[in-house]
């Protein structure tokens, strides 16, 4: 299941997005893969084309999925250098890079009768009893 996973990642870390300069295909520079017995891994890989993915990851928890982290970076066809953080954890996958989508900051402040209404509700919710905590009349 892990080789699986991580030939996953390789197959997208390596995917052919159209014609990025040359047509030639990369040359595998360096390819590291390290896997210990107890399930953890290393992944170092660096292609001629600038594409670079480095990760490691162990297993966690009493069902031993798979932690990981690392990072990834390439050169956009716009000429752009991209790089990729991540983390995949019990919380999911988190990306950070400058290149993400950012929310805008919420316009103006939530308006105070606003707020008394959310905890007016948070108060009668925990004030219901069990039994009528999932019925609405």
């Amino acid at each position: 299941m892990k080789f699986v996973i991580i030939a996953a990642l390789a197959a997208v870390a390596f995917a052919d997005y159209g014609s990025v300069g040359s047509s030639e295909e990369a040359e595998i520079l360096q390819h590291d893969f390290v896997l210990e017995e107890d399930g953890r891994y290393n992944l170092d890989v660096k292609t001629s084309n600038g594409i670079s993915v480095s990760q490691h990851g162990s297993p966690d928890g009493p069902e031993g999925a798979v932690v990981k982290s690392g990072v990834f970076s390439y050169t956009a066809p716009d000429g752009t250098p991209v790089e990729l953080k991540f983390v995949a954890n019990e919380h999911g996958y988190q990306p950070e890079s400058d290149l993400l989508p950012v929310a805008p900051e919420f316009p103006h402040p939530i308006p105070q009768f606003v707020l008394d209404q959310i905890a007016k509700a948070a108060e009668e919710d925990r004030n219901r009893s069990p039994e009528d905590r999932y019925t609405y009349a």
